[in-house]
């Protein structure tokens, strides 16, 4: 099976999760150390800082629509639904839509961040409106 544009641009949003993944990790330890990061965890930590909280938010964020975006993307290529305008721009709009709101979340630009969530958000309906047309 050939990678279609569709599958690429979900590549790219699954190496953005473990961007995202490894981003907030990389704060959260730097907040609380090495030997916390590799200890067991046990006990309460303390709240995260702005930097941490911000990208473990967004985070979250992502991973609540990625399963979405992800499934909506190959049910279009099994549907024979992708290579359309609707799924090439709208894959393409959630992935820079998720690009852009993450440095907009984690430096705390409010607004244009909502602004860049809507476009992503507006790019994976694209794609499942793809599955019935």
């Amino acid at each position: 099976m050939d990678m279609t544009p569709e599958f690429i641009v979900l590549a790219f949003v699954l190496i953005l999760a473990i961007v995202q993944i490894g981003w907030a990790a990389s704060a959260r330890t730097a907040e609380l150390g090495l030997k916390w990061n590799a200890g067991p965890r046990d006990g309460e930590a303390p709240a995260p800082g702005k930097l941490a909280g911000r990208l473990i938010r967004a985070q979250a964020n992502l991973l609540e629509t990625l399963p979405i975006f992800a499934v909506a993307v190959i049910m279009a290529h099994v549907a024979g639904k992708d290579g359309g305008p609707l799924t090439l721009w709208g894959t393409h709009l959630y992935l820079f839509g998720r690009v852009i709101y993450l440095p907009l979340y984690a430096f705390g630009v409010a607004y244009v961040r909502s602004l860049a969530w809507g476009v992503a958000f507006v790019g994976m309906l694209m794609v499942l409106a793809a599955l019935f047309v």
